[in-house]
């Protein structure tokens, strides 16, 4: 499925590099002891700019539900449909939340509860890559 190229900024630069080197970072916060995303300048809950940090993450989440879009508005993705979309809670801390395309799940396929990887894909316009997740096994 074609994906979308983002373009980092100064605030998600170390998340996108991260993705270049095939790995999964996200913000933490030190003395919230919690993790953060998206990212943001500083805690949102504490309010500590001076607290967060980037940590690797290991890759691996749940699926806690799932979508199957059958009329997009993203151009590129029009022909893609209709495609999975599954919400994945992160092992570290579960009430973090990514979106993912399931690649290789078929549709209306989506294994609520089940295991997941992360993957990096590159997109096409900028080669930046980007996490998806895959059923782990």
């Amino acid at each position: 499925m074609p994906k979308q190229s983002p373009i980092p900024d100064e605030l998600d630069k170390p998340f996108y590099d991260a993705c270049n080197e095939e790995r999964l970072v996200i913000q933490y916060c030190t003395s919230c002891r919690r993790y953060q995303f998206p990212p943001r300048p500083g805690c949102t809950r504490c309010g500590n700019n001076a607290s967060v940090q980037w940590r690797q993450l290991s890759g691996r989440g749940r699926i806690v539900s799932r979508v199957v879009v059958h009329d997009t508005p993203t151009s590129s993705l029009i022909p893609e449909q209709p495609f999975n979309v599954a919400a994945i809670a992160l092992d570290e801390e579960p009430d973090i939340i990514m979106l993912s395309h399931l690649p290789g799940t078929p549709v209306d396929q989506v294994p609520i509860g089940a295991a997941v990887e992360v993957i990096f894909e590159t997109t096409p316009a900028t080669g930046q890559k980007v996490p998806e997740w895959r059923v782990a096994g």
